[in-house]
């Protein structure tokens, strides 16, 4: 059978794709994809995500896409390391990996956008620091959840922690000032020094 096939760059969302995947040990071929007509809006690559995104995924007979649907797929497909083996837990899981594209993910990549990526003469400092400040509540939820604990789940390092951070991991970017959320800026350092999170990032 051939190996699982990952589509996309890993300074975007497949980032979090192939963090998982190295985290699993698993074989796998990643197939750089670029954004734009002759990447992601290419016949080839909307015949595998016809939204023209990435990443993607194709697993045998499976195709895939969306990131964290990918990675909740890969987690359970093989036990024992990134997904916990109860029910309950399993949930939790999807409850981080959900609340962090709705409650962090949108607000994250607008700093980044207004920090970082945009030319300075389209960057927009004001709307930066009130989208800083709305991500204030989001963010002590996050860092009361980790008040006390290692990970988010359980007592070991899990899909919602590689989930959670993959996103995080543009709030360094962004700028984001963490004092306040000392729990949350301990834990990113933790799961983005993982060799698996650096190997991704190669």
């Amino acid at each position: 059978m051939s190996p699982l096939k990952i589509f996309g760059m890993s300074k975007s969302r497949t980032f979090r794709v192939l963090w998982m995947v190295e985290e699993l040990g698993i074989e796998y071929e990643h197939i750089p994809v670029e954004i734009g007509d002759q990447g992601t809006g290419s016949a080839e690559f909307l015949s595998i995500n016809p939204n023209g995104r990435i990443p993607a995924i194709q697993d045998g007979e499976l195709t895939l896409f969306e990131s964290m649907a990918i990675n909740l797929y890969l987690a359970r497909k093989y036990p024992g390391r990134m997904m916990p083996d109860n029910l309950e837990d399993e949930a939790r899981v999807v409850q981080w990996s959900f609340c962090v594209v709705n409650e962090l993910e949108p607000g994250l990549l607008t700093l980044l956008r207004h920090r970082a990526t945009y030319p300075e003469d389209q960057r927009d400092p004001q709307l930066a620091d009130t989208t800083e400040r709305e991500l204030a509540r989001p963010l002590a939820v996050l860092d009361q959840a980790l008040t006390g604990k290692s990970y988010l789940v359980g007592e070991h390092f899990s899909a919602a922690d590689l989930n959670v951070a993959s996103v995080m991991a543009w709030a360094k970017a962004s700028k984001v000032d963490f004092r306040a959320f000392p729990h949350v800026a301990a834990w990113m350092e933790q799961c983005l020094g993982r060799p698996a999170s650096r190997a991704a990032r190669r």
